[in-house]
């Protein structure tokens, strides 16, 4: 039987902001991250900030530290301590056991799914357990194929992806983030996940999770991407520099136009403060819900 996950109170707007210490803050990361706490604060609600390092290998040294000093200088103060996903394995391993009759053992490679199809097509799921190294999948029997966005309305997802038994636990070991980021919300209270477009298809897995281990389905909002001039997503994988936090009010201005506000010019605003007032301002009046 399904042990519950220790919910916190979720009456109320909680929502947060999740970035992957792989590097320092970069422009993209930063109008998420603006996104995020303009809705919160919009809403009366809190802003939580979580690490989310459950993959270990793509971690780097005290990028966590230069990240939590970002948000400051910009003025994104959060709510409640900063937990940290490497130091919640106990509490993935305990779930994964829970549910352990909803999943299995695979160890195909990417190279033996590719051949297979655009998709995994379930192939060990009838085969007999076998020794390590293998990764777990979740069997994914009552996906979800639709969900509502703020920004992007009803949005169906291609049956075949929905439906993919994805993975949960890595081949290497590592808990996969689709299982964590669950988890985590989960666990905090969060009733309202706002980030970026880039992750509003793998919200399809989240939803069903989310369903599975007893919660109730967060409101979705994606926001748009910031690309480089080639098209491609800002990211640290494409070398995307490093904000400078000393520009912060510039900084605040150019990413609040990204989310379609408008606030003039740096030389109208005395401090982050006042930049951030005025945008929550304009998100209020763009995006509150009756909550």
């Amino acid at each position: 039987m399904l042990k519950p996950i220790q919910l916190q109170s979720s009456n109320s707007y909680r929502g947060r902001f999740a970035p992957t210490p792989s590097g320092p803050l970069h422009f993209g990361s930063l109008v998420a991250a603006l996104g995020s706490f303009l809705d919160a604060r919009a809403h009366y609600g809190q802003w939580l900030v979580r690490i989310e390092d459950v993959d270990k290998t793509r971690a780097v040294p005290n990028a966590d530290t230069q990240i939590l000093n970002q948000l400051e200088a910009h003025g994104l103060h959060w709510d409640e301590t900063v937990i940290y996903q490497s130091q919640r394995d106990e509490v993935y391993a305990r779930v994964l056991g829970d549910i352990s009759a909803q999943t299995y053992m695979c160890d195909c490679s990417r190279k033996q799914i590719r051949a297979q199809g655009a998709y995994y097509n379930g192939h060990c799921r009838t085969r007999q357990p076998r020794p390590a190294p293998y990764a777990i999948r979740f069997k994914n029997d009552n996906a979800k194929t639709h969900l509502f966005d703020r920004r992007h309305q009803h949005v169906q997802a291609e049956a075949e992806f929905a439906q993919e038994d994805f993975i949960l636990r890595r081949r290497d070991g590592l808990f996969a983030y689709q299982l964590a980021v669950v988890v985590d919300d989960l666990e905090q209270g969060i009733t309202d996940v706002v980030r970026g477009s880039d992750l509003l298809i793998p919200s399809f897995w989240q939803a069903t999770l989310w369903q599975t281990l007893g919660g109730r389905t967060p409101r979705w909002l994606h926001l748009p991407l910031v690309t480089d001039p080639s098209g491609r997503k800002l990211s640290k994988q494409n070398h995307a520099p490093a904000i400078d936090e000393t520009f912060a009010v510039d900084n605040l201005i150019a990413a609040a136009k990204v989310l379609s506000l408008h606030l003039g010019e740096a030389k109208d605003y005395d401090s982050v403060d006042t930049v951030l007032k005025a945008s929550t301002q304009q998100w209020q009046s763009q995006w509150q819900m009756i909550v």
